[in-house]
Parts: structure tokens; C-alpha cells; sequence
């Protein structure tokens, strides 16, 4: 439920959404005719149904140290467990679509659970849905921001060292709270001994 694994820090300020507001407008057509001297009045159409509430995205791209994780070193070992279930996945997972995020785990003071980041580098969403202990430990003590990528449930020998290429020894680009639309891609990011993009 939580990735153990420790690469640096970086500033960053979350924010997350803010809901906009919505003016709905109704049309009402209505004539008249003068046929027979009698004024007659045409039927009502029917005003268009309001639109679904949409939101305003606080996007901010920002610096993060930004690690990986699997089943080989989650906690328990070997467990696709996750610190905060939902409705959204019960374990570890997701394809990295904005409808369907992949898990993700930092410090809950630094991304509240539930909120989405954007990896430019991977083309893929993320959603905050566990804990991770250097991630709490860098942010409880000067707000160091680390995040730590779920990349499937691998315990195979292959899989520290599919991490340890996808991590960078710098702070990347990741964009928080961000808009749907995004280009994404699909490929998991460790599936049978390979390593993304070779995957």
C-alpha cells in the first residue's frame, strides 16, 4: 500500500479544481395568426435541456522527483494493495486515460486523495491512491515534492530495474490537476519482463 523507494525532492504548490459556473439559457417561440380574425398561438418548443456542469482546471506544471513502484516492492511485498481504495480501483491500476488514471502515491498533504497529475514524459494520468513513506517523510520535513508511478504488478527480478530506467536522477515536468484531452498512451509501463516504451 505504500512504495518504499526514495530519489529527491523538488518545489511544488498543488492545486486542485475549482467547479465554474454555468448560465443555462431557454428559448420560447411563440406566433400568432390573424385567420378567421382569431389569434392563434403556435405550440411552445421545447428549451434545450441545461448542459452537464462542467469545471475550470487549475493546471500547473511544476518540478517533482518522480519515482516508481510495483507489486515486487508495494507493502505488503507482492500486493497490488493500495493506502486509499474507491470506487475508481480497489488495488493498484488503471491505463493512464483521464476516465481510467494509473495509481499513484505521494504524502496526502501534498496531493489530496483522489487528485490527478499528468506525466508529459509518459502521456499518461495518474491518481493519488496510496502513500509513500519517503514521499511523506520529504514532505513533512521541508515540503520536498516526490511522487512514486505505479507500474503494474510485476515481482519478477525485471522489474527494480524497469524503475530505476524510468527514473530520472533530476525533478521532471508533471502537471497537476489536469484538463481532460491530453495525448495518452496506453502501453503498460512493465508487462512481461519489458520496460516501457518497449512494452
Amino acid at each position: 500500500m505504500s512504495s518504499t523507494q526514495d530519489h529527491g525532492p523538488a518545489r511544488i504548490r498543488a492545486r486542485f479544481g475549482r467547479v465554474a459556473a454555468l448560465a443555462v439559457i431557454g428559448l420560447v417561440a411563440a406566433g400568432c395568426s390573424a385567420a378567421g380574425g382569431q389569434p392563434v398561438t403556435d405550440a411552445s418548443t421545447t428549451p434545450p435541456a441545461p448542459p452537464t456542469p462542467s469545471r475550470t482546471y487549475a493546471a500547473a506544471q511544476v518540478q517533482a522527483i518522480v519515482t516508481f513502484y510495483a507489486a515486487a516492492d508495494n507493502d505488503p511485498p507482492g500486493s497490488t494493495d493500495i493506502a486509499y481504495p474507491s470506487d475508481r480501483h480497489r488495488t493498484a491500476g488503471g491505463t493512464g486515460t483521464f476516465d481510467d488514471p494509473i495509481t499513484m502515491a505521494t504524502d496526502v498533504r501534498e496531493i489530496p486523495v483522489g487528485g490527478l497529475v499528468y506525466s508529459p514524459k509518459l502521456q499518461r494520468y495518474f491518481v493519488m491512491e496510496d502513500d509513500c513513506a519517503p514521499c511523506i517523510q520529504e514532505w513533512g520535513a521541508s515540503k520536498k515534492a516526490h511522487v512514486a508511478f505505479w507500474i503494474g504488478g510485476g515481482t519478477d527480478a525485471r522489474v527494480a530495474a524497469c524503475e530505476d530506467s524510468l527514473t530520472s536522477a533530476r525533478p521532471v515536468a508533471i502537471e497537476y490537476d489536469p484538463p481532460p484531452g491530453l495525448p495518452v498512451d496506453t502501453r503498460p509501463l512493465y508487462a512481461n519482463g519489458r520496460c516501457w516504451p518497449a512494452t
